[in-house]
């Protein structure tokens, strides 16, 4: 049986560390519907930066290759979509690595805090998805990272 590298928090960890350092500039979108992606891929680009769209099973290696600063999670109808994911992200955090500010696209308004996701979402960003919501959050979180 194959075994994921999030399965395993401290090889995630030193994995992460090893890549390449973060690139601010480019963002990793995480979405199971393909529309979502191409929208939420298209408010990246309208942000002046480089989005990354990729599917929740493809997502571990796209992060680990590309090293993004920021993460777009869409979680789907129960938020569960991504959950793999945010493990990995949520160990790499615990252990002291680095890890990309995580916005997650929610069917429900909340906090982090509120959604029971502490420590592993930054912010939550209700559907639908509109460039005037989402923009600025990502915008916000590059700035952020930048310095």
């Amino acid at each position: 049986m194959s075994m994921s590298s999030f399965d395993n928090d401290n090889a995630w960890t030193a994995e992460r560390e090893t890549s390449t350092r973060t690139d601010f500039s480019k963002v990793l979108v995480v979405a199971r519907s393909p529309i979502n992606r191409v929208v939420v891929a298209k408010i990246v680009e309208r942000a002046g930066l480089k989005p990354i769209a990729e599917t929740p099973e493809a997502a571990e290696k796209a992060l680990r290759a590309q090293a993004p600063g920021t993460v777009v999670l869409d979680g789907g109808p129960d938020n569960r979509d991504c959950d793999v994911l945010m493990a990995g992200i949520a160990a790499a955090r615990t252990a002291g690595g680095h890890a990309p500010a995580v916005i997650l696209l929610s069917n429900r308004v909340g906090t982090p805090e509120s959604l029971d996701l502490p420590g592993v979402v930054d912010v939550v960003v209700a559907k639908p998805i509109t460039p005037e919501c989402l923009q600025p959050v990502i915008d916000r979180l590059a700035a952020l990272g930048r310095g």
